[in-house]
């Protein structure tokens, strides 16, 4: 089988404030909120998914709420920043104007890495960047959001790792998960960036690898990401991968069925965790399209624990 990663899925991170985190990313980024549910396996804690107007695969940025974890330290064994992308060099005049109205800090319209791009931080801390992604297909912005749809976040572009050893973590890029490194380059302090793509590159499929004993050692946190998922067209090419693999003796979860995908987790030589889920079945699985995200939806297999579940869980108006 020709097993082909068609870029990222998902992106998740940790919030210590789901209310808040709420109001930023449909208030502020003007994301639609697809899906409100838990984490599967710590059900007292929020899982909120915002994404584009149909929770498309590729467009979720998505946030663990445990608001005991300590705060993020940025460093080797981390994802240093999530790029989220938008429509031309309008997008982004735009956003910077609305990022300086909303206070805001961010960098201005830089070019980075063959991009141009705004970086800023949600209130937590959040790492985050706007790029243009030269009109790229997919994504499409949601109607109703506060944020006109012509500059609406369309999904996600790329992802920054930061490790201290880049060859291990190349090796699985390409050796294992089929990346090809396209270029490199430096960042305002001078440290060296590799960037890979998947399938045919371009947004939504790039990994930048951020490496050098520079870096100190991180640790996931509040204001954080906890990991990366890579997008598997279906259920077929999904076994193919588990079965890739363990030829490599790489261990990993084995498939789990979330419900809304199937996902394999495991981790990458410097420390990362790495999800490969699959595009379907999708959000629509347990709610219409027009309804998305506005009630508490639980997998099947959680549903007899609704009345606990719920009773765990403050209220995100």
């Amino acid at each position: 089988m020709n097993l082909q990663l068609t870029g990222l899925h998902h992106v998740t991170a940790i919030t210590g404030d789901a209310p808040a985190n709420r109001d930023f990313y449909t208030r502020i980024l003007g994301m639609r909120l697809v899906k409100k549910t838990v984490n599967q396996d710590d059900t007292s804690a929020y899982h909120l998914f915002y994404a584009d107007r149909d929770g498309a695969p590729g467009t979720d940025l998505t946030f663990f709420e445990w608001p005991h974890s300590p705060r993020n330290r940025d460093g080797a064994s981390t994802i240093a920043r999530t790029a989220l992308r938008v429509h031309g060099h309008a997008a982004l005049d735009w956003w910077a104007a609305r990022l300086s109205a909303h206070g805001i800090a961010h960098s201005g319209i830089v070019e980075q890495g063959g991009w141009t791009a705004v970086f800023f931080a949600d209130p937590e801390g959040q790492a985050l960047a706007l790029v243009d992604d030269k009109g790229a297909a997919g994504g499409q912005p949601w109607e109703h959001s506060p944020v006109p749809v012509e500059m609406g976040i369309r999904g996600l572009h790329a992802v920054t790792l930061q490790v201290r050893e880049l060859a291990p973590t190349v090796l699985v890029l390409t050796e294992v998960l089929g990346f090809r490194q396209v270029h490199e380059y430096r960042t305002e302090q001078g440290h060296p960036v590799a960037v890979f793509v998947t399938a045919d590159g371009g947004a939504g499929t790039e990994v930048h690898v951020e490496h050098g004993q520079h870096l100190p050692f991180g640790q996931a946190g509040r204001g954080g990401v906890h990991h990366v998922a890579f997008r598997v067209p279906d259920f077929a090419e999904h076994e193919g991968w588990l079965l890739r693999l363990r030829e490599f003796r790489i261990p990993s979860s084995q498939v789990i069925d979330r419900f809304y995908f199937r996902s394999i987790y495991f981790r990458e030589p410097g420390g990362i965790l790495y999800e490969l889920a699959t595009d379907g079945p999708g959000f629509t699985a347990d709610e219409a399209p027009d309804q998305l995200g506005t009630r508490l939806a639980l997998p099947p297999f959680l549903e007899p624990q609704r009345a606990s579940i719920e009773a765990g869980l403050r209220p995100l108006a």
